[in-house]
């Protein structure tokens, strides 16, 4: 960590810790952790800053309209999640392709990998968080609820799942060692309990900041202050998203900004530890807002081209005179880019036969592709679809 910068920091200071002995010498390691400053009421932002925030916002109503106009707009909120969730894990270090996400929905959770799990966790900590916050704010209760379901089954989930950590934790350090710490968090007790209490009021209280500003300040703060043991970067992340919800920006967390982060993993964390050395919150506002701007503007167009997709498939198969099912079916792919017998039954409202005839149909015409090689248990996927939205992730 650099003490020296760190020490200087006008948006926080250096406080003395210990650690607990360890090795053969029996004795505590002495060093310092970061305690950051509550955040500013009224933020000074620099013209770029406040221009692309501004825009950012913009950008962010649009796609909040463009799933308005979808007939069932929860359809496409399944993929939109679960491409999230690939790319927080991957910030985390946790890989697994976007089409291995998708099918872990139907497998049990005993025939998933390891990172199928986790990933499938955040998808459910996304799943739940609107329901909480229909009736409460975004709190410490709400978060822990959250960080519980993010590091379940994980070696992040302990007894102290939920809680505020009650231990020192250091980020980036090669060989274990805190003085080779990239960043050393405030430690537990009352320095990291003010800290969280602090950012809490300020987050429920600021509502004359605009939201995307909000949202960047947010984040530096949760992230400099690393309240949990386990799952902050992604909960962080997630806490952006659901700042537009409670706001009523969005109405659905739709808004994809891992993938934006994942491309300039090494400028995001740099971002964040700048802040804290050099209090230049207007840099950190212009480079987040960039994100929610670009993939805001990203998901709009993500959006027409699975119209597009839908309109262009069902106007071919009307064409040469396919009817009912297979229709059905070509309808819900947008939400199901990876779909099985079962589930396109249930999205027909058919026999078993009928929707098994109308994806074999669909195979027939190179739209949907099995994919494992099984004879039972299959399951089909729509590589046009999984095309579109993944694009998006490496645009």
């Amino acid at each position: 960590m650099d003490l020296d910068a760190l020490g200087e920091s006008p948006v926080g200071q250096l406080v003395p810790i210990a650690l607990p002995p360890s090795g053969m010498s029996g004795e505590a390691t002495r060093y310092w952790a970061f305690v950051p400053d509550a955040l500013p009421n009224e933020p000074r932002l620099g013209l770029a800053s406040l221009d692309v925030s501004t825009r950012a916002a913009m950008a962010v109503a649009r796609l909040d309209q463009a799933m308005a106009q979808l007939p069932n707009p929860g359809l496409l909120l399944r993929p939109i999640i679960r491409r999230e969730a690939v790319s927080t894990s991957a910030l985390e270090g946790t890989y697994a392709a976007y089409d291995e996400v998708l099918e872990a929905d139907f497998l049990e959770e005993s025939q998933m990998s390891a990172p199928q799990r986790e990933i499938q966790n955040f998808v459910r900590a996304v799943e739940v968080a609107p329901e909480l916050l229909k009736t409460r704010p975004i709190s410490r209760g709400v978060l822990g609820r959250l960080q519980k379901i993010i590091v379940r089954e994980t070696a992040g989930d302990t007894y102290e799942a939920g809680d505020l950590r009650k231990k020192q934790v250091y980020v980036g350090s090669r060989g274990g060692d805190i003085s080779r710490a990239r960043f050393v968090p405030p430690p537990p007790g009352q320095y990291l309990e003010d800290g969280v209490s602090s950012w809490e009021k300020w987050l429920n209280t600021n509502s004359r900041v605009p939201v995307v500003v909000r949202m960047a300040l947010a984040h530096y703060q949760f992230e400099t202050l690393h309240p949990f043991n386990d799952g902050n970067g992604r909960l962080g992340r997630l806490v952006a998203v659901l700042q537009l919800l409670e706001d009523g920006v969005l109405k659905m967390p739709v808004l994809n900004i891992s993938p934006w982060l994942e491309r300039r993993r090494d400028d995001y964390i740099d971002g964040l530890l700048a802040v804290s050395k050099t209090g230049r919150f207007d840099v950190w506002i212009e480079f987040f807002s960039t994100a929610v701007l670009e993939q805001a503007e990203e998901g709009v167009q993500t959006i027409s081209e699975l119209l597009e997709f839908r309109e262009k498939t069902i106007g071919r198969l009307r064409g040469d005179n396919v009817r009912g099912s297979a229709l059905q079916i070509v309808e819900g792919l947008i939400g199901y880019p990876v779909i099985d017998v079962p589930t396109a039954r249930r999205l027909t409202g058919k026999t078993f036969q009928a929707a098994n005839n109308a994806i074999g149909n669909l195979v027939e015409y190179g739209i949907l592709r099995e994919v494992t090689g099984k004879q039972t248990n299959r399951l089909f996927a729509c590589v046009d679809v999984l095309n579109i939205i993944s694009r998006g992730r490496h645009r």
